[in-house]
């Protein structure tokens, strides 16, 4: 599965971690869509099927450089290197750009989901069976579902917030079920992805001017082991998926596309362009963040008049269907080599 790369191709393995970066904090958009269309989906699964008992021997051993070459770390560091770059950088840009364009910006996501479709709807080349076929309407029925479950409320219990990383994680292994719509949907989006990584930031910041005076911050030092139970819960979760998937893949391939298939189609209700915001409220009043902003419960959709604004929205819809089919082409030169 291990490959050889290309300077260009392992630049482009970064950008690559970094759209899957961006796709996985956004509500409703999986970056397992990003891995599936870029044509490094199957190896993504195999890397970190590696993570395992053999992984934990050269560890203890201090066989680094064996543990590096048999968990693919050559492909792993690259796109972690992304993913961690648009955690931490590029992802403010995507902030600012649905503070300021949001219909445009989900129009890109929606157009970018029905590429995805017509992507994999081209590896069955016709051949749909009847098992794939019903793989194909559960999984949209599932996705369908679940964009219109009602947020739970928040719940900072490290044992919870572990149980989170655990099924957070699944935005990255699964195309199509989005992580942090899940995690919307059990209360603790604004907890793990905002207010955790914020108090990440400002200890870093703390650290770096010598200031210690964190650690006499009881908040501060819970928010810091909340994100610590989440991450833990993320690693976990991603190797148990890994796994999973891979056998799924290997003995049932078509059916387990035909429901990643069926996931991506019932996720196009949860990013579709046009919808307003439902604030989440307590006791009549509406909740914000840490950073005062308001905290979104869900959206109520609404189809849109024929205005200009409109068929602007239209036209970033095409944009994201070009995007995908450019990743497509791309994927497929790479496999070519």
């Amino acid at each position: 599965m291990r490959v050889q790369r290309s300077l260009s191709d392992k630049i482009f393995l970064v950008l690559k971690g970094i759209a899957m970066g961006l796709a996985n904090k956004i509500p409703g958009v999986s970056g397992g869509v990003v891995a599936f269309v870029a044509g490094f989906y199957e190896e993504f699964i195999y890397s970190f099927k590696r993570v395992n008992k053999t992984a934990f021997k050269f560890l203890i051993a201090g066989r680094f450089k064996s543990l590096y070459r048999y968990i693919n770390g050559p492909f792993l560091s690259l796109l972690i290197l992304g993913i961690i770059i648009s955690f931490f950088s590029i992802s403010k840009i995507l902030d600012f750009l649905l503070t300021r364009y949001e219909i445009q910006v989900w129009a890109c996501f929606f157009g970018m989901i029905i590429g995805s479709i017509y992507y994999i709807n081209k590896d069955f080349k016709g051949a749909w069976s009847k098992t794939a076929r019903t793989a194909l309407i559960i999984g949209a029925l599932l996705g369908i579902g679940i964009s219109f479950f009602d947020p739970a409320t928040e719940n900072s219990n490290l044992l919870f917030v572990f149980l989170c990383g655990i099924i957070s994680v699944s935005g990255m292994t699964l195309p199509g079920l989005s992580g942090s719509f899940i995690m919307m949907l059990m209360g603790n989006y604004v907890l793990l992805l905002v207010d955790s990584v914020n108090s990440l930031y400002d200890t870093i910041a703390d650290i770096f001017v010598g200031d210690f005076g964190f650690v006499n911050d009881p908040a501060r030092i819970h928010l810091l082991k909340v994100l610590a139970s989440f991450t833990l819960g993320s690693v976990t979760g991603l190797v148990t998926f890994s796994n999973l998937l891979s056998y799924l893949i290997k003995h049932f391939k078509k059916v387990t596309y035909a429901s990643i298939l069926g996931f991506i189609i019932g996720s196009l209700g949860v990013v579709w362009p046009w919808k307003h915001k439902i604030y989440a409220t307590q006791n009549g009043n509406l909740l914000v963040d840490r950073n005062g902003n308001y905290i979104v419960a869900t959206y109520k959709r609404y189809l849109p008049e024929l205005t200009a604004d409109t068929f602007w929205a239209i036209f970033y819809i095409l944009v994201g269907v070009l995007l995908v089919l450019g990743l497509e082409w791309y994927g497929e030169r790479t496999r070519k080599k």
